[in-house]
């Protein structure tokens, strides 16, 4: 009884923490998002990078506005040099807001930008390599931002994964008491006093 009441309560946290009270969180975009939530600006993607991702950013925002996603480009621009810090921020900032539902980031290695995005609360930023981090970030993580290295992932393969992920639904369940325990402990640095 003890247990029941302890993953009820983890479920009514994470659903707090992150605006929704349902396992199937319909926050979470599919993938393919419905007119009227796209409408609403309930399934809106931030997407950004710095200048070596930004070819493939181009491309997976083309690929992402063909498949009916509504698309916010945090930047860069250009293939200028610049620093994956403030775009990895301005993407994170969309979904920990509630802003966007989802967020991509493209760098070289997709590392330092889901180092930055997971400092931002509310955020759970994954690097993806493959077709099963996809899945699992999402199934079992509840990663609401991608990360991606336009240095080590191809465009076809890119986009594969950034599909695979928006359609993995949230596992729920088992699921649940870890990443409330993920936001537990972000609770415990975030600055109130800001």
């Amino acid at each position: 009884m003890e247990n029941q009441v302890r993953d009820l309560v983890a479920h009514v946290l994470v659903g707090v923490l992150d605006g929704s009270t349902s396992t199937d969180d319909a926050s979470t975009p599919s993938s393919a998002p419905s007119s009227a939530s796209r409408d609403e600006g309930a399934d809106r993607i931030a997407i950004g990078s710095d200048h070596g991702g930004f070819e493939l950013k181009q491309a997976l925002s083309a690929q992402l506005i063909d498949a009916g996603w509504a698309v916010e480009d945090c930047g860069t621009h250009s293939t200028a040099a610049c620093d994956y810090p403030e775009f990895a921020h301005a993407v994170a900032r969309r979904v920990g807001t509630g802003r966007c539902s989802a967020g991509i980031v493209v760098d070289g290695a997709g590392i330092g930008s889901a180092m930055v995005a997971n400092k931002i609360p509310r955020v759970r930023a994954a690097a993806c390599y493959d077709l099963s981090t996809a899945r699992n970030s999402r199934e079992h993580n509840r990663a609401n931002v991608l990360t991606l290295g336009a240095g080590l992932t191809g465009p076809a393969l890119a986009w594969q994964i950034v599909q695979e992920w928006l359609a993995t639904p949230w596992g729920g369940d088992r699921h649940l008491r870890r990443v409330a325990l993920i936001s537990e402990i972000e609770d415990q640095y975030v600055r109130t006093d800001a």
